[in-house]
């Protein structure tokens, strides 16, 4: 894997129909931010060619809302990705990114910030961008990540979303 991208699922509802927290759905504001998140990422090149998403509902239309940004990426739905640890989230990257250019996360907090936090540490981030991705994840935020032959990350980007409303 050449380069990382760990992207936060779009704005849920509070609650689902079914009260579980598995079927919580996005939320107007979800769709609209995670589709320009992908346009921006896109636009960059960041484009990836194989995408991990926890099975979760609101991940999985995350997923719908970016996938027209990406149309040649390779959708894998991983159950292992639903409430991971940061541990989990980064096993999951490198077990399916030997031999691929760029790995997408579509997942969750915590897990996703904190492995967000660790790589920025291990690459030698400036402490305030550390401090500022440690203080503030917030839905459809991207983080972008080289990964050099030895596994080491370097920053190559951190992206919130803007907030019309």
């Amino acid at each position: 894997m050449d380069r990382l991208i760990l992207f936060r699922h779009g704005k849920a509802e509070a609650e689902s129909a079914s009260g579980e927290d598995f079927d919580r759905r996005l939320a107007p504001r979800g769709w609209r931010e995670t589709a320009e998140m992908g346009a921006k990422l896109a636009d960059l090149g960041f484009l990836p060619d194989v995408v991990l998403v926890s099975p979760a509902a609101r991940t999985r239309e995350t997923w719908a809302s970016l996938e027209p940004c990406f149309p040649r990426a390779r959708a894998q739905f991983e159950e292992e990705l639903y409430h991971a640890g940061s541990g989990s989230v980064r096993h999951e990257a490198e077990r399916v990114g030997a031999g691929t250019g760029t790995v997408m996360i579509v997942g969750h907090n915590p897990g996703l910030q904190e492995l967000a936090v660790q790589l920025l540490t291990e690459g030698g981030s400036p402490a305030s961008l550390i401090v500022r991705a440690a203080r503030q994840f917030p839905t459809a935020t991207a983080a972008v990540f080289l990964i050099d032959a030895n596994g080491r990350p370097a920053f190559d980007g951190l992206f919130f979303p803007e907030r019309g409303d």
